[in-house]
């Protein structure tokens, strides 16, 4: 046996028992995740495949959930307003968060106090955001009223109640609330560019805005990736900002399919339609988790 492999041999054990106290400490959280959330993720694809009504039970029905979930115009619409909710909430938070990382990495006066107000509606609960934006919104005594008292009386601004326009009214109330940390996350980014790389494009004489389009941009792109993946995870489980604001009203107007879920479970006691609009929503999630991760580790190692 030569002297590498002895002094190999050797360090297994070692490599194999350091950290050991912080390894202990992992396990209880291991066995959470494992017990909790993926038998819990099991549990409920299992059942959705069953007729549960009140209590679960194991009377399976094959694809029967399903096919009653995308039959339903509830349903359809949920996914209707999840995707107009989605794509607006993608585009205007990334270029929101963008523009305001840009205007606050200028070095300006007063920055950490900006930088405080713009985050602070991020703080708030998701309940306490619908209801301001509830009052704000409310014809009577919000916007629609402060315009109409300065004598603009024509002047009508009433989303929540308006089946085509109540999903932008929640959306107001999502933006206002999500882009301080979008922007906070892109001030990251900014800041992590090495100034050399300004002061050749100023030296090139590469007008701003084509720095950033082509040479910064491009450089935050693991940032990008993540803000977008949190995002993503943030419009898929959408249900307190609708409960608060509208309670999926006027009518079905405003559903979205977490609330089709809970209502679902909760208030039609219908278990397994429950089950099977949570794993779609489960789907979704992986939909966006799958490519995050291949972009962040497989792709890293492909190089």
């Amino acid at each position: 046996m030569t002297t590498t492999q002895i002094s190999a041999q050797g360090k297994r054990p070692g490599r194999l028992f350091r950290n050991m106290a912080a390894k202990i400490a992992a396990i209880p959280m291991i066995l959470t995740a494992l017990v909790v959330f993926l038998g819990g993720t099991v549990w409920t694809m299992v059942y959705s495949f069953t007729n549960s009504k009140l209590l679960p039970r194991a009377n399976f029905v094959g694809l029967d959930q399903y096919d009653r979930l995308w039959s339903s115009s509830k349903w359809l619409i949920a996914i209707e307003n999840l995707l107009i909710y989605g794509v607006c909430s993608l585009i205007f938070s990334l270029i929101i968060g963008f523009v305001l990382a840009a205007l606050l990495d200028q070095k300006i006066r007063f920055e950490n106090t900006f930088r405080t107000i713009l985050l602070y509606p991020f703080a708030l609960s998701f309940i306490v955001t619908g209801l301001v934006w509830q009052w704000i919104l409310n014809p009577d005594f919000g916007i629609q009223k402060t315009v109409r008292s300065m004598g603009w009386e024509s002047f009508s601004f009433d989303p929540l109640n308006s089946q085509n326009f109540v999903i932008y009214g929640i959306l107001i109330a999502g933006l206002w609330q999500g882009t301080g940390l979008i922007m906070c996350l892109m001030l990251a980014g900014l800041r992590g560019i090495d100034e050399d790389i300004w002061k050749a494009a100023r030296v090139d004489g590469i007008p701003t805005w084509k720095t950033y389009l082509f040479i910064i941009i491009p450089m935050m792109r693991p940032v990008f990736i993540t803000t977008l993946v949190l995002i993503a995870s943030g419009i898929v489980k959408l249900y307190d900002l609708v409960v608060a604001q509208t309670s999926g009203g006027p009518g079905v107007a405003s559903e979205v399919p977490a609330k089709y879920v809970y209502d679902a479970m909760f208030l039609s006691q219908n278990l397994g339609q429950g089950f099977a609009g949570s794993t779609m929503m489960l789907l979704a999630v992986l939909i966006v988790l799958i490519p995050w991760a291949y972009l962040e580790f497989g792709g890293r190692r492909h190089g």
